[in-house]
C-alpha cells in the first residue's frame, strides 16, 4: 500500500484477508442490528399506541360484552393489550356457560388466559432483543481480534525492514484499527437500542400485567 494513500477504503480494501474477513462480518452484523432496530422500533410504537387506545376505550363506559365483540371481530386491529382482554373475557364467557354459579372457576379461567396470552404478547415484543444484546457486548471484541491480528502482521512485516520507521509501519497499524472502529459503529447502535427498547417492553409489561389485575377484579365483581 501507498504510505501516503491513508484513506479509509484503501486501509480497507489493503488489509490482510483475515481482517477484511472481521471487517465484513462486523458489517454484517451492523446491518442486522440497523433492521432490527428499525423493525422494532416501529412494533413497539405501535403496540404502545394500540394499548393507550384500547385503555381509553376500555375505561369508556360502556359495556364489555359490546367491547369483546368489536375486539373479536378484528383481533389483529387492536393490539397487544386487546388481545389480553378478548382471550380473558372469552374464557370467561365460556366457563359461565360450562359452569354456571362457580365464580372461582371462571375466575381463574380467564386469568389463566390473560397470563397466557400476556406471555405470548411478551415473547413477540422481547423477540431479537438478545441479538441487539448479543451485537452489542460481541462486536468490539471481533474488532479487536481483527485490529490484534492486523497489528502482528505489521510487526511481522518489520523483520523484512532494515530500518523501521514510523511510515514503515503506520499503514499496517492503521489498517488495523479500522476493525476495531468498524466494531464499535456496529456495538455502540445495538448496545444503546438494546437499553432503550428493553426499558419500553418493561413499560409495557406493566400496563399488562396492571390491566389483568384490574380486569379481573372487573370479572369479580360481575360473579357476585
Amino acid at each position: 500500500m501507498n504510505n501516503n494513500d491513508m484513506s479509509i477504503l484503501s486501509l480497507v480494501t489493503n488489509a490482510s484477508v483475515l481482517v477484511q474477513c472481521v471487517m465484513a462480518g462486523l458489517l454484517a452484523i451492523s446491518i442486522a442490528s440497523w433492521t432490527v432496530i428499525f423493525r422494532k422500533g416501529f412494533q413497539i410504537r405501535a403496540a404502545r399506541a394500540a394499548t393507550e387506545r384500547f385503555e381509553s376505550e376500555f375505561w369508556r363506559p360502556g359495556d364489555l360484552h359490546a367491547l369483546y365483540e368489536r375486539t373479536a371481530e378484528q383481533p389483529g386491529d387492536h393490539g397487544p393489550l386487546a388481545r389480553i382482554f378478548e382471550s380473558g373475557m372469552r374464557e370467561f364467557l365460556k366457563t359461565r356457560q360450562q359452569k354456571p354459579g362457580d365464580a372461582n372457576a371462571m375466575l381463574e379461567a380467564a386469568r389463566r388466559a390473560m397470563r397466557a396470552a400476556y406471555q405470548r404478547e411478551m415473547d413477540a415484543l422481547e423477540s431479537s432483543l438478545a441479538f441487539l444484546a448479543s451485537a452489542g457486548s460481541v462486536s468490539p471484541y471481533i474488532g479487536l481480534f481483527g485490529t490484534v491480528w492486523g497489528i502482528m502482521n505489521s510487526f511481522r512485516g518489520l523483520a523484512n525492514v532494515k530500518q523501521a520507521t514510523l511510515a514503515a509501519v503506520a499503514p499496517g497499524i492503521a489498517e488495523a484499527l479500522v476493525a476495531t472502529a468498524i466494531g464499535l459503529f456496529a456495538a455502540i447502535p445495538a448496545f444503546v437500542a438494546y437499553n432503550r427498547f428493553s426499558y419500553d417492553v418493561e413499560r409495557l409489561s406493566n400496563r399488562f400485567d396492571t390491566f389483568v389485575e384490574e380486569f379481573s377484579n372487573i370479572l369479580q365483581r360481575q360473579t357476585r
